[in-house]
């Protein structure tokens, strides 16, 4: 299949030199319109996923379809070397499909729109965002089945299309892809955010190259991706080694009652170009945790991790691909053949960030970050209120942000790029719960000389009878810790029922039933913690346990002995740190907290939840 692009001025764009201020001034301009996307969307968009949360992905791309400016990678060379059509000025494209655009989107809750930028019928560049829907059909509300085998079972999927056609917007393909989702109002909303959003950004690229030249442009895009290989040619000379790396971590189950699931990743420097290559990841799931992950995305984020650990100043963007080389076996958990289903698979996406720093950090553990990105836990709530009014909550929790080289992880924190929380105050206001906890997990962010970030209790009660989704996970496996670091505190999810009574919510469950005056107390994972708890400052850890982000037994494990208003008893703290220092022996550069079936028993011990079976496997 190949996409045939048609322009009407043919007349071939030139490579010219673009002087520094001018390269300067047009790259800048670019990040601006970059977020001037984010700025229409969440003015115009409906659900508060992408309206509260911003819980999507815009991207300006040069006319090749590498991204220039954006946070995610670029989704345009997996649209174009899968879509058999032609493109014109005036189109825009619709997909909801992974399997249809090589993994460009992972599950078909992400809406992405293109946009070919034209300028005098000559196209230029490109623009791009996909959004997360917060229901698209299928059979449960959210689209996000954790039992689903097929990616038929979650909802409407739509190849990629031309919603517009030469400028004319296709009503009846909308109409029919609105007429299978729960709520079409707010998925028409978000779409034509979307659709505004990126042709907002067509427009400013249409401005910058009538103001400088479209020879200017069309260079200042090169030079701007030639500028990003250079210096990630040089981080990785200097970051990767030629002797292999390998790190594995686990998906903690599958929502089916199986697991752990491994994803495995070994590393190393041929030349120039960086190999990552996942051979030793699972087969495919059963379930729907599968990611469908696209090379390129990976590529993106190695590219962001590099740079922000060894030299924030440098512009990210799709310049270094050429540098790296993904391999991912075909039917393996990132890369199921179709239709295997993908709803869940936020839980392998986050891990992959935990694998990319436990790789990277290997070769230099002073700037290596610990665990704690670990999942996206969501939350979803709906059914119908005393009125007969149909009324659905999807919302996107926080855990503790990993322990890091220059300081303590944030408590609550989001790692996803630009993400907020949803107010409580719009949460109580559209849907009929209440939020009466809202908390750090004291003790939940793993001790070290830098805490890694505590976990968030949240408390839902419910007004109205309805049912619960819960996506989670990190309940069995920890949030490593690195370089003495301990690991963060596990998640975990209770119902209390209105009679006092209390069950035990899986981390991956749909069509949990829930009355009026139920509370769900939702806890997220905690971050391991960064190098030596027993070298952190006691004055510090006192500031910690006063602020009731320690508490007195848990500054035990910084070796500190002190009161519940942090005061420190120096002399006791310094015998008692010298004790624990004889009696633990050699700091390991990761702590897991124990081998997979150590982690069941302790979990099994802990909760009386009965911990994962072995994995089965989906048949190829």
């Amino acid at each position: 299949m190949t996409a045939i692009l048609i322009e009407e001025n043919t007349e071939p764009l030139k490579k010219v030199t673009v002087d520094s201020v001018t390269l300067d001034i047009i790259e800048n301009a670019l990040k601006n319109a970059r977020f001037e996307m984010d700025a229409v969307l969440f003015r115009t968009a409906m659900s508060p996923g992408i309206r509260e949360q911003g819980d999507a992905f815009p991207l300006i791309a040069n006319r090749d379809g590498k991204m220039v400016v954006g946070q995610f990678g670029s989704f345009i060379h997996g649209f174009m070397s899968l879509y058999d059509g032609t493109i014109e000025e005036g189109d825009i494209f619709l997909t909801t499909d992974p399997y249809s655009c090589n993994g460009a989107i992972s599950h078909a809750n992400d809406w992405l729109v293109l946009i070919p930028i034209y300028k005098d019928h000559r196209h230029i560049a490109w623009s791009a965002m996909f959004g997360h829907m917060t229901d698209i059909g299928g059979k449960v509300p959210g689209s996000l089945p954790t039992d689903a085998r097929q990616i038929y079972e979650e909802g409407i999927v739509v190849p990629p299309i031309k919603i517009y056609k030469k400028g004319e917007l296709q009503e009846d393909i909308l109409k029919l892809i609105l007429h299978n989702c729960r709520l079409p109002h707010w998925n028409h909303s978000d779409f034509n955010a979307i659709v505004a959003a990126c042709r907002t950004a067509a427009k400013r690229c249409a401005e910058l190259s009538e103001r400088f030249g479209d020879d200017i442009f069309y260079s200042a895009m090169d030079e701007l991706l030639a500028r990003n290989k250079k210096a990630m040619a040089h981080l990785i000379l200097n970051a990767v080694p030629t002797e292999k790396r390998y790190f594995e971590d686990y998906i903690c189950d599958d929502g089916m009652g199986m697991g752990p699931y491994k994803l495995a990743c070994t590393m190393w420097r041929e030349n120039d170009k960086v190999i990552f290559d996942f051979s030793g990841t699972d087969p495919q799931s059963i379930g729907s945790i599968n990611f469908y992950l696209n090379e390129e995305m990976f590529k993106m984020f190695c590219g962001v991790f590099m740079i922000m650990v060894f030299d924030p100043q440098i512009m990210f963007n799709d310049g270094f691909y050429d540098l790296m080389e993904v391999r991912i076996p075909d039917g393996s958990l990132l890369k199921p053949k179709h239709p295997a289903a993908l709803s869940c698979r936020t839980h392998a996406l986050g891990r992959v960030f935990d694998i990319i720093s436990g790789l990277l950090g290997q070769g230099a553990p002073d700037l290596m970050c610990a665990a704690g990105f670990s999942d996206s836990p969501h939350f979803m709530y709906s059914g119908y209120d005393q009125k007969g009014d149909w009324y659905q909550l999807y919302q996107i929790g926080f855990g503790g942000i990993p322990g890091r080289p220059f300081g303590d992880g944030p408590d609550g924190h989001s790692l996803w790029p630009s993400f907020t929380n949803v107010p409580n105050e719009f949460l109580e206001s559209y849907f009929p719960l209440r939020i009466e906890i809202y908390e750090t997990i004291t003790n939940s962010g793993g001790a070290g000389y830098h805490r890694g970030g505590n976990g968030v209790r949240v408390g839902y009660r419910f007004l109205e009878p309805g049912e619960i989704s819960v996506h989670d996970d990190r309940w069995l496996t920890y949030p490593w810790g690195v370089n003495g670091g301990n690991p963060g505190a596990r998640s975990k999810k209770i119902l209390v029922k209105s009679d006092g009574s209390e069950q035990l919510v899986p981390s991956k469950c749909d069509r949990v039933k829930v009355m009026h005056g139920d509370l769900l107390l939702f806890e997220t994972w905690g971050g391991g913690g960064w190098g030596d708890p027993l070298t952190r400052e006691v004055e510090r850890v006192g500031s910690d346990v006063k602020k009731g982000l320690v508490s007195v037994s848990g500054a035990l494990n910084y070796g500190v002995i002190t009161d519940s208003d942090g005061v420190v008893a120096i002399k006791e703290t310094q015998e008692l740190r010298q004790e624990m220092n004889v009696a633990r022996g050699g700091i390991e550069l990761f702590d897991k907290g124990g081998s997979i079936e150590e982690l069941k028993a302790q979990c099994l011990a802990e909760t009386g939840f009965n911990p994962p079976i072995a994995p089965s496997f989906a048949p190829h």
